[in-house]
Formats: structure tokens, sequence, C-alpha cells
């Protein structure tokens, strides 16, 4: 997937699901209750139960529309596991320039996180397809993309950590290309039940939040 193709997609949907699974049958439905909400950008964290095996089952199981990708990736055998389990993208809490150039000869967007504008310029510069802003919401949230924008607002950033479901359009109108959503989606106590249902609810929200 070219650079252009992938910031196509995240202006089209604007939001990433982030899913932390403990187990493969569990990540499998909270992606199915995202994806039925209107999410259609999938990321499974490299720290979940089986990542390889959740994503590859994901990749044959949701609809073609659908986009499903990694992120906490740490070293380069992560990000070449990741690849060949069929990611489509790839996320990055750091800056690494090994990683970027696996994923770049792969042809696989890649998105390194970053906080500082060095950090991000620097990200950038590495070839990033778009610069991860982590974590966000403890350096301002909003008002820190806002304040991004001046010097680095050629830069799709995409800001992630600690982002609300009522939040999320906040981060939008101060000029993130999209947005990360974690933990907010998938409250413990909810995944704890089992209670699908009330996430696709949440998670219909958070879409509904975002329309600008």
């Amino acid at each position: 997937m070219k650079q252009a193709q992938w910031l196509t997609i995240l202006r089209q949907h604007r939001a990433i699901a982030i899913i932390r699974a403990p187990s493969v049958s569990v990540g499998r439905s909270m992606a199915q209750a995202v994806v039925a909400a209107g999410f259609r950008l999938i990321e499974i964290t490299w720290n979940s139960d089986r990542p390889a095996v959740l994503v590859q089952q994901l990749r044959s199981t949701l609809p073609t529309y659908c986009y499903v990708g990694v992120g906490t990736v740490l070293t380069p055998a992560d990000m070449q596991t990741a690849i060949a389990a069929g990611a489509q993208f790839c996320f990055m809490p750091h800056t690494d320039a090994a990683l970027l150039a696996i994923a770049q000869a792969e042809e696989i967007p890649a998105i390194p996180g970053a906080l500082t504008p060095t950090e991000i310029m620097t990200a950038w510069q590495l070839g990033a397809d778009s610069v991860k802003v982590f974590p966000c919401q403890s350096v301002g949230g909003p008002a820190y993309i806002r304040h991004l924008q001046g010097p680095l607002g050629h830069i799709p950033l995409i800001p992630t950590g600690g982002i609300t479901v009522e939040r999320g359009r906040d981060y939008l109108q101060q000029g993130a290309i999209a947005i990360g959503i974690a933990s907010d989606l998938f409250p413990s106590p909810l995944v704890a039940r089992q209670d699908w249902d009330a996430i696709r609810q949440r998670s219909q929200l958070a879409i509904q939040n975002l329309q600008l």
C-alpha cells in the first residue's frame, strides 16, 4: 500500500480501534463488535495473545473493506512476523530506522511513535507514512495537536494514548488526520462479561462523535 492510499484511508475513516486481546477468541469478538459499529481500521497490539494468529484470522473473516494491522511492534522479528501474518499496517510506540526500512521494503504503511517536535520530524524524515503522537493525552491532548500544526502541519499525525470516545472529535478538529482509541472502547468490565453488544453500542457512539 502506497502512502497516498494510506492517507486517503485515514481521511475516510478517521479512527483506528486498538485491540489488546487477552485471548484470540476474545480478540476476534472485540474486532467483530467494532466492525459492526462502523470501524474499518483494526489494530492488534503485539502484546496481545498470539497476535499473528489473530491477525490471520481477522484477515480471513472480516469483510474486505476492513484493514487489519498491528501495533506495539518493537523488534525486526516482530515486524517480519506481523507482515507474514498479513498485517496491512504497522504501528510502533517509538521510532526505529530498522523497523521503518523493513516496512518500506514490503510496502506496508509504517507509523512510528513520537512525542516532541524533534521526534516527530525525525520520524517523518526517516520515511514514516504518518506519525503516531504518543502518549498524546499526557502532554495536553487536543491542544498539543493544535500547537504542532504551526510548524509541523504538513505531517499527518495520529494521536493515541488516553483518547476517549467522547473527545475523539476534538483531536480531529485540531488537525489530526485520524485517532487511535484503545481502552476506552473496551472497558474492562464489558470485556470480562463478554458484553459485545454494549461494546458495539459504545463503538457506534465513538463513530457518531467523530462526524465533522
